[in-house]
């Protein structure tokens, strides 16, 4: 064990932080989960920094041998090296980078959450051997990651894949200008795909504040507005997967989020989206991940080669 390479992935999120160890195989050697210290710089930096010892203590590794990789909501700035665009506000504005290297003294990469994602997805997932794979988180939040031939591509300003925050394609006159989104817009993709967003086109159109899982209970039970609800939902996505199509061709797409767990999406969204594609023909299948929520943890680990 002291002679292989391990390589630590961290999942940075606003209530819980992940860490897991990966082998030179890519098994999982370690995985804790500890609560995301609500507003504290500081005390992040320490409860990652602790998780990092801690994960080297118990698998009996020199400490500083390991190496790190980090999810996160947001990206670093390509002009400032800060921090920007994390629902954990504390972070944002702060060399996040520098100042956790110092904590446990080696060098530490940073990727956007959903990047982590993709990249787990493409290397040991549904996406394995794949030349493009797009990966869609449909959670609290909706984001993408992209990955080129197993590496995760972030673009020359840091934003490849910030796919959430593009307006819905193709609105209809009662979809617009569509609700306010926290980054100052309205009618961003997030705000038709999130959970939450689905929960609340749910409650406009029924006055019935059900869950995501009761919605699509009650619409495998025939319930007829909740199955209007998934259809609503369906036809959106895939609206806005062509239009991901329609740019980047991916052999591949990847759900993940609490939304991937919708069975039906997955015959659903294909049987839709070919009117809003620009060829006669369309291969891309859409896929359920295959890690779960352990996908972005293992994705951060896998910043690093074995």
């Amino acid at each position: 064990m002291g002679a292989q390479h391990i390589r630590l992935g961290i999942d940075l999120g606003g209530t819980k932080i992940e860490i897991v160890a990966l082998d030179d195989g890519g098994s999982e050697r370690l995985r804790r989960r500890v609560p995301t210290p609500q507003g504290d710089y500081d005390a992040t930096l320490a409860v990652i920094a602790g998780l990092v010892a801690d994960a080297e203590r118990t698998l009996g590794i020199a400490g500083g041998k390991a190496s790190i990789g980090i999810g996160t909501p947001g990206s670093l700035s390509r002009a400032t090296g800060l921090l920007r665009g994390s629902n954990s506000a504390c972070l944002n504005g702060r060399r996040f980078r520098s100042d956790l290297e110092t904590r446990v003294g080696r060098e530490v990469r940073i990727a956007n959450d959903a990047n982590c994602f993709a990249l787990s997805e493409a290397i040991d997932g549904t996406g394995a051997g794949r030349h493009v794979v797009f990966g869609a988180i449909l959670g609290t939040g909706v984001g993408a990651g992209i990955v080129i031939d197993g590496r995760a591509w972030a673009g020359r300003n840091a934003i490849a894949g910030e796919w959430g925050h593009n307006p819905l394609p193709w609105p209809r006159d009662d979809e617009r200008p569509g609700s306010p989104c926290y980054c100052g817009r309205h009618g961003c993709i997030e705000t038709w795909l999130s959970g939450p967003a689905f929960e609340r086109d749910h409650r406009d159109h029924s006055a019935n504040g059900a869950s995501t899982v009761g919605i699509v209970a009650a619409a495998a039970a025939g319930d007829r507005l909740c199955k209007a609800s998934l259809e609503r939902y369906a036809e959106r996505l895939a609206r806005a997967l062509a239009h991901v199509i329609n740019i980047l061709d991916p052999d591949v797409i990847v759900l993940g989020g609490g939304m991937s767990n919708v069975e039906m999406l997955y015959a659903a969204v294909p049987a839709l989206w070919a009117p809003w594609i620009f060829s006669d023909h369309v291969d891309t299948q859409l896929v359920r991940n295959a890690h779960g929520d352990s996908s972005g943890v293992r994705g951060a680990a896998r910043l690093w080669p074995p």
